[in-house]
């Protein structure tokens, strides 16, 4: 009788209170009025008579019948605020007449499926969609081929360039391989007409840059030939990478245009996409920073822990453990990209994911995590030495790289120009390292900081972004570095060392500010951090055969 008058009051309590399982999940999502408001603001960069066509990120199989948890593409996150897989996203520049009601998009979505959500959760169907993300237009994927829409008709179809790298699923007639599969026959995609997605973007690049900015409009060509080395052989792009004045750059930005106007005519265009997403994504609305900052400062909070953790005998797999615990402890979803743990020579390997080094001894550990919240990854790195305390060279060298990214942080003011930061970062860097011996001048051509300083966080770790000049609200990483690897051309005694360290930094009109601050940077600062008790100490498991 107790029983039954106990589950009576706690079925009461969950209908007074609104209990259900429902309210026991995150409501910090980012609100439907802020995805609205972000098609909006691309509709106003389409030209007119255009169509943008955004397709849902494909499903990644891990092993036989397991897949890898599903994780959204980003713009069609940030558009939509849809999480699940196997859509498409219409947006058009004005309004579309059908019947006596106009539209300006529309979505297409999975459809509900009791069995399978049975086995995969449950899914937001078309009605969900309306209610949940604010959609008017809403219909099955299973619809899209039926879509009488006349793609032709359009001056622009605006697309991401296909990879092609998904899988056709025989038990899903509208999976994101026939859903691309029917879009491009329908918008008679012709992969011909669109010769080379890469050089179409360096030379589009340089066609919409304003002379005056060519010069860094250059570096990043000369990343362009670096990712893409079949591209070198173009001559356009080495004479505008290596040309000494704007004049020069102009000459080969004229034969750059000539080229694109004799191009053969689609209306297919798989490159403005990007520099509107690009626009829009690298300025961060009040609803975005606040998620953003809760990512910084859980990443921050889980380089704490691990200082006061740390010992010798930790393995490097240990280490990342602790680390994404903290995040999960705070109810971050995943982490915003593979965790790099290395200790000693491992921290020269720029992206070490293996994180297999079973003790990490008295070597520099080198951590570079961030959690990923809501969407939104942090991007923290810090270099701690496993004991506790810093050697002579080990200090050497970290102070080296913490005077380099206070240099680098101090330019980061609006108005300023990426490569300033970045320059700053490598002066400081260069002249440390030949006060150490370790270059034979300042003008060494060297390979001990092989990376930039500086790039945008957001939905991704490297969110898109202009890189131009700095204005407010951006959010980007300053992470300068220095790297020895055994056999490098000194002293022994440098070899293996390598430190990063890696901040958030919010850009404002009153200056930068630090959002992952809370971890400590300053080498006295660790090591009196790593001197602290930590509450894993007790944590301790039995041994195992």
């Amino acid at each position: 009788m107790r029983k039954t008058a106990f589950t009576l009051f706690f079925v009461l309590l969950c209908i007074v209170f609104g209990f259900s399982q429902e309210t026991l999940t995150p409501t910090d999502f980012l609100s439907k009025n802020f995805h609205k408001s972000r098609r909006e603001a691309l509709r106003n960069k389409m030209p007119e008579n255009s169509v943008a066509v955004f397709f849902a990120n494909p499903v990644r199989n891990r092993a036989n019948d397991v897949d890898f948890i599903y994780h959204q593409d980003p713009n069609f996150y940030y558009l939509t605020g849809y999480r699940e897989p196997h859509a498409v996203l219409l947006i058009f520049s004005e309004d579309q007449i059908e019947g006596s009601k106009a539209y300006n998009e529309v979505i297409y979505v999975q459809e509900r499926n009791k069995k399978k959500e049975l086995w995969d959760g449950k899914r937001l169907g078309i009605k969900g969609t309306q209610e949940k993300l604010g959609f008017v237009k809403v219909f099955n994927g299973s619809d899209f081929e039926k879509s009488t829409l006349d793609y032709k008709g359009f001056d622009k179809v605006f697309i991401f360039d296909f990879k092609d790298d998904y899988r056709n699923s025989k038990k899903n007639s509208a999976d994101l391989f026939d859903l691309v599969s029917q879009f491009k026959e329908k918008a008679s995609f012709d992969r011909s007409l669109i010769s080379n997605p890469e050089k179409d973007r360096a030379y589009q690049l340089i066609k919409t840059t304003e002379i005056e900015n060519s010069a860094n409009v250059a570096q990043i060509i000369g990343r362009y030939l670096d990712y893409f080395p079949e591209l070198k052989k173009d001559e356009l792009l080495q004479g505008y990478q290596n040309a000494q004045s704007n004049e020069l750059r102009k000459e080969y930005q004229q034969k750059v245009n000539l080229i694109i106007a004799a191009k053969p005519k689609t209306n297919i265009d798989i490159l403005s996409l990007e520099a509107y997403m690009s626009s829009l994504r690298e300025i961060k609305s009040p609803e975005e920073l606040k998620l953003l900052k809760k990512a910084i400062e859980i990443s921050a909070v889980g380089q704490i822990e691990i200082m006061k953790a740390m010992h010798p005998n930790m393995s490097e797999a240990e280490i990342q453990g602790v680390h994404e615990f903290v995040y999960k402890k705070y109810g971050a979803e995943y982490e915003g990209y593979p965790s790099i743990v290395g200790g000693g020579h491992n921290g020269c390997i720029l992206h070490y994911i293996e994180n297999n080094k079973t003790k990490v001894g008295n070597d520099l550990v080198l951590m570079d995590l961030g959690a990923e919240y809501r969407g939104y990854t942090a991007d923290v790195t810090r270099t701690i030495p496993a004991n506790g305390k810093f050697s002579d060279e080990q200090r050497a060298i970290y102070d080296i790289v913490y005077a380099a990214q206070e240099a680098g942080i101090a330019e980061l003011t609006v108005g300023n120009n990426f490569s300033v930061s970045h320059q700053a970062t490598e002066k400081v860097i260069n002249k440390g390292l030949l006060k150490l011996g370790i270059l034979k001048s300042l003008d060494e051509n060297h390979n001990y900081y092989p990376h930039g300083s500086s790039h945008h966080i957001g939905l991704d770790v490297h969110d898109p972004g202009e890189y131009g000049t700095f204005k407010a609200n951006m959010v980007i990483t300053v992470e300068p570095g220095i790297y020895i690897p055994e056999n490098s051309n000194c002293d022994k005694k440098w070899w293996g060392i390598a430190v990063r360290i890696e901040d958030d930094i919010l850009i404002t009109d009153k200056g930068p500010i630090n959002l992952s601050a809370r971890a400590p940077r300053k080498a006295d600062a660790i090591e009196k951090m790593m001197q602290q008790k930590s509450v894993l100490n007790g944590f301790v498991l039995p041994k195992l055969d």
